[in-house]
């Protein structure tokens, strides 16, 4: 009877040991349980974060691609607008010789019709005292035809 006893305590014993085994089996698988779910909620936030990783990587490609082409079409207009002004630069030159040449011509045209002038005005000049010359002479042979006509008459 005290074997039998011993065993009943025992044998209670081993089922006090396994309802608290059991129950803390209940509470691990509990707690694992919720640790799956939280392992399968960060996995579906680590995807999320992935899908949303992608997509700011492929904005980041279209930007960076897009800004290349905005700096080469940039690039591009600077040349285009460097040569425009070139261009320009030599136009102007070109243009700015043709002046100096042109004006050059029209200084020696200037001072050729000066000379010309000159020249002109003083044969004018000789012309007038040669003439005044002559005139004086008719006018001094006048007035002697004058006298001596009076004389006569």
């Amino acid at each position: 009877q005290d074997e039998k006893k011993q065993l009943t305590l025992k044998v209670e014993e081993l089922e006090r040991k396994l309802e608290s085994t059991s129950a803390q089996n209940i509470e691990f698988l509990q707690v694992i349980a919720k640790r799956e779910e939280s392992i399968h909620q960060c996995q579906l936030r680590l995807e999320e974060k992935s899908r949303e990783c992608s997509s700011l990587a492929r904005q980041l490609e279209m930007a960076i691609e897009d800004a290349k082409r905005q700096v080469e079409q940039s690039r591009e207009r600077a040349v285009s607008r460097e040569r425009a002004a070139q261009s320009k630069v030599l136009d102007l030159e070109t243009q700015l010789s043709r002046n100096k040449t042109e004006l050059n011509q029209l200084r020696r045209s200037k001072e050729d019709a000066e000379r010309r002038y000159e020249s002109r005005l003083q044969d004018l000049r000789d012309r007038l005292e040669q003439s005044e010359s002559t005139n004086r002479s008719m006018q001094n042979y006048v007035q002697f035809l004058k006298s001596s006509y009076d004389t006569v008459f």
